[in-house]
C-alpha cells in the first residue's frame, strides 16, 4: 500500500499533474516521499520474510526516482563568480497573517539584519499603523504600501515606478523599482491565492508571475508567500520561462521550511515563501526567522549584483 501511494505522488510530480488539480496540495510532501521510499527499501532489504528481488528492484527505482529530481537543489550553484566588490541587495520577505505578526519583532529584525527591502504579505491597514508605532518607517522610510491589494514593500532604498502589478492575478501584486549600484532592480512582491482554496486561480496566479518574470529582465527579484514549493509544476515553470533561480535551492539550502510557523506542537513542514531572482543577481546568503504571531517564517537574503559579462544564462 506504501509503495503503491508513493508511486502515485512520484506520477503527479514528475507528469506535473498539480497544476490546476487537487494534486497541488499533496505535492508539497514529495520531499517526505523521498525520505520514506528509501525507509521502504531499507526495510524491505532487511526483513527476510518480505524480501524478493523484484521487490527490491521496485523499491530501489522508486527511492531513485524521488530522490533524483532533489539532488540538484542541495547542490550549490557556482555557475557564475560574484565579483568580491559586487553591489549587494539585503532582501526579506514576511506574510504578516493579516496584520497579527509582532511590529516590535519585525522592526528589530529589519535593523538586526540590515535589511534593505522588505516585501509584507496580508497587511492590512491596522498592521501598516502598528509597523509604524512601532518605527518602522524611521527604518524603511520608501514604501508602496497597498493594504488594499494584500501585499505591500518598505525600503532603506528610495522607491520608483510603484505600484499594482498589471497581471492575471487573484489580487493586485505590488512592484517598484530601487536603483543598486547604478542599476535599476525590479521588485515584486508576491502573495499568490492558495491551491486547497481553487488550484485553478492558483495556477493562473503562478501562470501571470511567470509571463511577466520573462518580460522583466536579469535585474528583477521576485519575494514573497508563493503558496507553492519547489515540487509544483507552475513554480518549476517560473522558474524556466521565467529565467529565474530560487535562492535557496541556489545555495544548496534546498529543504528550508517556512510553514506553518508558530503552530505548536507543529514544526515547519514545507516553504512556500522565497526569495527568487534573475540572472543579473546571484545568491549570496539566506536564511529563515520565526516571528511572532504570524503563521509563515521570514526569509532573508543577501543578493549581489552581477557585471554583465558575469550574468547567468
Amino acid at each position: 500500500m506504501l509503495l503503491a501511494m508513493l508511486c502515485v505522488l512520484l506520477v503527479v510530480r514528475l507528469a506535473g499533474l498539480d497544476a490546476g488539480t487537487p494534486f497541488a496540495v499533496p505535492v508539497v510532501l514529495f520531499p517526505y516521499g523521498a525520505v520514506l521510499s528509501v525507509l521502504a527499501l531499507t526495510a524491505i532489504i532487511a526483513v527476510p520474510a518480505v524480501r524478493s528481488l523484484r521487490l527490491v528492484i521496485v523499491a530501489a527505482l522508486l527511492a531513485a526516482s524521488y530522490v533524483a529530481p532533489l539532488i540538484p537543489r542541495f547542490v550549490p550553484h557556482h555557475q557564475q563568480h560574484v565579483p568580491a566588490q559586487a553591489p549587494e541587495l539585503r532582501v526579506a520577505t514576511v506574510n504578516t497573517h493579516v496584520g497579527r505578526a509582532d511590529a516590535r519583532a519585525l522592526v528589530e529584525l529589519v535593523k538586526s539584519e540590515r535589511i534593505d527591502v522588505l516585501a509584507v504579505q496580508e497587511l492590512p491597514s491596522a498592521g501598516i499603523a502598528a509597523l509604524t508605532e512601532a518605527g518602522l518607517d524611521k527604518v524603511l522610510p520608501y514604501q508602496e504600501l497597498h493594504p488594499e491589494n494584500d501585499s505591500s514593500l518598505y525600503s532603506r532604498i528610495p522607491l520608483t515606478h510603484g505600484g499594482p502589478l498589471k497581471a492575471d492575478t487573484a489580487w493586485a501584486q505590488t512592484t517598484a523599482q530601487v536603483t543598486v549600484g547604478g542599476r535599476p532592480v525590479r521588485m515584486v512582491a508576491v502573495h499568490t491565492y492558495y491551491p486547497l482554496g481553487d488550484a485553478n486561480r492558483w495556477t493562473r496566479d503562478m501562470t501571470a508571475l511567470t509571463s511577466v518574470a520573462h518580460r522583466s529582465g536579469p535585474d528583477t527579484v521576485f519575494l514573497g508567500d508563493f503558496n507553492a514549493s519547489l515540487d509544483h509544476a507552475p513554480m518549476r515553470e517560473l522558474l524556466t520561462s521565467g529565467g529565474l533561480a530560487d535562492t535557496h535551492a541556489e545555495l544548496g539550502k534546498g529543504w528550508a521550511r517556512t510553514w506553518p510557523a508558530n503552530k505548536s506542537p507543529l514544526p515547519p513542514l514545507v516553504q512556500l515563501d522565497h526569495v527568487l531572482h534573475g540572472s543579473g543577481l546571484a545568491g549570496i546568503s539566506v536564511s529563515e526567522r520565526t516571528i511572532a504571531g504570524t503563521d509563515h517564517r521570514a526569509v532573508i537574503a543577501t543578493l549581489a549584483l552581477l557585471p554583465t559579462k558575469e550574468r547567468a544564462g
